[in-house]
């Protein structure tokens, strides 16, 4: 294995071992069944991040650590690759990405060299590599921008404003068995203009919710922890001081 500290992952390796032989849960999963528990590690190294807490996030990086080991357990016991391979492929991949430090260019074209990657295959398309399992705003906004690469795009923001018109009023006007995908559509094309404008949509929404749940929460506060007796009025009253307070 490409220079890695050999003792800790031999310890690694051992708790692996003694779990996927000596413990029945840990032998009886897959790749589908762990799955999901790697995207929740992933999502509770974020947290830790945004929280600016180092102690959390070294756990948590541990845990996510663990997550990659699992796989690649499970993958070397139906003889699909190991660490080692998942190590040395790493490795192969960050020095054909970053020819400015491994070789002799002075700027990295982060594109092409993905696009090169992507082009081994001779059915290779534009959104070829967009993970599906991507949360839906990232994903929209991953395949736009693949997208735009081509010349897919709207020339400035205008066009992306115009779009969000026309599909509210679409699914304004939309029968109800047409909602749904209406609804999606209005959603990509709100993520477009986001993405025009610069702004991380995934990111956005996700402060948008930290700031519902903290003015809700102060409308609960200042009703005295429950809403059940209050008129639609008398919470916007609450909801508009809770505003003011935070300017």
């Amino acid at each position: 294995m490409t220079g890695l500290p050999t003792e800790h992952w031999s310890r690694l390796k051992g708790l692996m071992d003694r779990l996927r032989t000596d413990c029945p849960w840990d032998r009886a999963q897959t790749h589908q069944t762990i799955a999901p528990y790697t995207i929740e590690e992933a999502y509770e190294v974020k947290e830790a991040i945004d929280r600016e807490d180092m102690a959390e996030l070294k756990n948590e990086l541990g845990d996510l650590l663990f997550q990659v080991l699992f796989q690649s357990r499970i993958a070397s016991e139906s003889g699909h690759f190991d660490l080692d391979d998942v190590a040395d492929g790493l490795v192969e991949k960050m020095v054909r990405r970053h020819p400015h430090v491994f070789g002799d260019a002075e700027k990295p074209d982060w594109d092409a060299i993905k696009a090169a990657e992507r082009g081994h295959s001779a059915n290779a398309r534009t959104l070829d590599g967009v993970a599906l399992a991507l949360p839906a705003l990232m994903r929209a906004q991953k395949l736009q921008k693949r997208a735009a690469r081509v010349g897919f795009d709207w020339p400035s923001a205008d066009g992306a404003y115009e779009k969000i018109a026309e599909e509210a009023a679409e699914l304004r006007d939309a029968p109800v068995d047409q909602q749904h995908e209406e609804a999606g559509d209005l959603l990509f094309s709100v993520v477009n203009l986001l993405r025009k404008l610069g702004i991380d949509s995934e990111a956005a929404l996700r402060e948008a919710n930290a700031k519902f749940t903290r003015r809700f929460e102060g409308v609960e506060d200042a009703a005295g922890g429950s809403l059940d007796e209050l008129s639609l009025d008398e919470m916007e009253a609450h909801w508009q001081a809770v505003k003011r307070s935070e300017r």
